[in-house]
This record gives structure tokens, sequence and C-alpha cells, in this order.
């Protein structure tokens, strides 16, 4: 897979305050890519940059072969963007909304007919299309969001924490249609969440703090380096679990042991057949990697 985004040594500072330092990275045709890190570590403010709403201070970004500082225009097209604040007018309905947005990109007349249907169907959102966008609910809205950066086919989808305070039927519709559209049109999916079981999902990720690369990997990567596994025994007593020497919490009627990896894991269990009649052994998982890496967590959307 070629890489569709690359961004070299990019920096940004507002007065004192570095927001990006010096950062690299690359992004591959087709994966879905989660750009992490908590409030205030220089995501927005390179999605900005790359979408030519920000300048940079330097550094190279070049997207889809061509290069930021030439070609713009071309790569604004290459691009669909859902920003975490809906940029819809609320007082125009949610047809007008969309073919005033798809007349920038001179899809008009039938194409734009066949295109909002298209993804109307797509996002189950036909019974909406007379509705003013102001009275729509904050899940209604979010489907025209990704339905108004969808209307130009991009080779590009750039998700800025598109699912924060959603509710699950909504998610499920919108990460299937990401889903399916990844499959269909090989499109780049760039995903900013508070969510970790969506950027579990992703093929790569990158942790940011304080505008630098914290840690990046596949999840698989970055949960056997910076966390390790769980095993959880059932019908055991704390005695026996101080024993064997690893850190342990009790919980409901079992206690689950930290182990460095799946290897200690079944030594363990090898060593102690007898004790080992009712257990399970399960990964980390992302909101212990990202903890680790930058000592801070993420729930629900919010820094702690």
């Amino acid at each position: 897979m070629k890489d569709i985004i690359e961004i070299n040594n990019l920096n940004k500072s507002f007065g004192e305050v570095k927001a990006v330092d010096d950062l690299s990275f690359r992004v591959k045709e087709g994966e879905l890519f989660a750009f992490l890190g908590i409030n205030g570590a220089g995501k927005s403010t390179t999605i900005n940059i790359m979408c030519a709403q920000l300048s940079k201070d330097s550094g190279n970004i070049t997207i889809d072969g061509y290069d930021l500082d030439k070609s713009a225009d071309k790569i604004k097209s290459k691009l669909g963007v859902v920003f975490q604040s809906s940029v819809l007018d609320s007082a125009l309905s949610v047809y007008d909304n969309l073919q005033s947005r798809a007349a920038l990109y001179g899809i008009v007349g039938e194409d734009f007919k066949k295109r909002i249907f298209e993804l109307a169907k797509m996002l189950e959102f036909e019974d909406l299309l007379k509705r003013t966008v102001g009275k729509l609910s904050g899940g209604q809205r979010r489907r025209i969001d990704i339905a108004r950066a969808l209307l130009h086919k991009p080779k590009i989808l750039i998700l800025d924490e598109p699912t924060t305070g959603l509710d699950p039927q909504t998610r499920k519709i919108l990460w299937g249609v990401i889903s399916e559209l990844r499959k269909s049109e090989n499109m780049t999916v760039f995903l900013t969440t508070h969510y970790m079981e969506e950027a579990s999902e992703a093929d790569f990720v990158v942790i940011i703090d304080s505008g630098k690369i914290a840690a990046e990997g596949t999840p698989l990567q970055l949960k056997n380096t910076y966390t390790g596994d769980f095993v959880t025994i059932y019908g055991i007593d704390e005695d026996t679990v101080k024993g064997f020497g690893f850190e342990y919490e009790k919980i409901r009627d079992a206690y689950r042991l930290l182990v460095p990896d799946t290897k200690a894991a079944t030594e363990l269990i090898l060593k102690n057949p007898s004790v080992f009649v009712d257990y399970e052994i399960t990964k980390g998982k992302m909101d212990d990697v990202f903890l680790s890496v930058t000592g801070k967590s993420l729930i629900g959307g919010n820094e702690k």
C-alpha cells in the first residue's frame, strides 16, 4: 500500500506554546488511521494545517502525491472533513444544506439528486430531507455532517471526534457506512476519537502528547509494548493469588492478575494446573496503552 498522507517535521507554535513539535508520520491508502491525544495535544492543529485552514511554521505535507504548499486546492478536493462542531446552517433544510455544499464541487442537477438519495439511503435520513437542520437531534445532525463530507466521494475522510455524545444506534450506523466505504472505494479514514474501543479497530495508531509522537504502532503492537495480559481466576483464595507474585486486584467473585505477556500467563497456568480450573486471559485495552504512554486517561471524551 502506498502512503497517501506524508507529514515530515511539522511545526506550529502559538506564541510560546508549541502546538505541533517536529511531527512526522505516514498514513497508508485505504487504512483506518487513529490519531490520539488529550485535548490540547495538537490533534486539531495538525488537521487544520492538513486542510489548509491554518498555516504551518515549517515542515512538509504531501497528500495523495500533492505538496500542500503548491497544490492546496487539489488537496482540498481529495478531503472530506467532519469537524467536532457541526458546520451546517441551522436555518436551512437538510436538502438545501447539502445542495449548496454540492454546488461548490460542481455537483448539480440530476447528479446532485442521485448523490443525495444515495447518501440518504446509506445514512438513513430519507425522512429528514425537508426538515430544518436546527430541529434535528444531535445524532441526526451528525449523519448530515457525514453526508456533507461524502458528497464529492473524497479519497480521504477526516473524522475529528465524530461520535462524541452520540447514541449507540447512530454510532453503529456511522461505523457501518465508514466500513462499507473503505471496502467499496478504498477510502482512507483519518480518525481522532476519545473512544478507545474505536481506536482499537484502527490499522495503525499514533498517540501524540504536547505536539510530539509519544507512541505509534498497530493496536496489537501497542498493547504488547505498553500493557501486559490479564489473567482472571475464579474460585480461588487470596493467599494463593498472593503466592503467584504478580500485581492483582479483587473483582466480584474473582481475582485479576496483571502478567507481563501471554508467555508469562501460559507458564503460570502450566505450573499451577490444580488452581487454574476456571479462568480467562485477556489482553490489555487501548485505554491501558493510552494511560501508560501519556500518564493520562480518556473517559467519555474528558481528560482525567
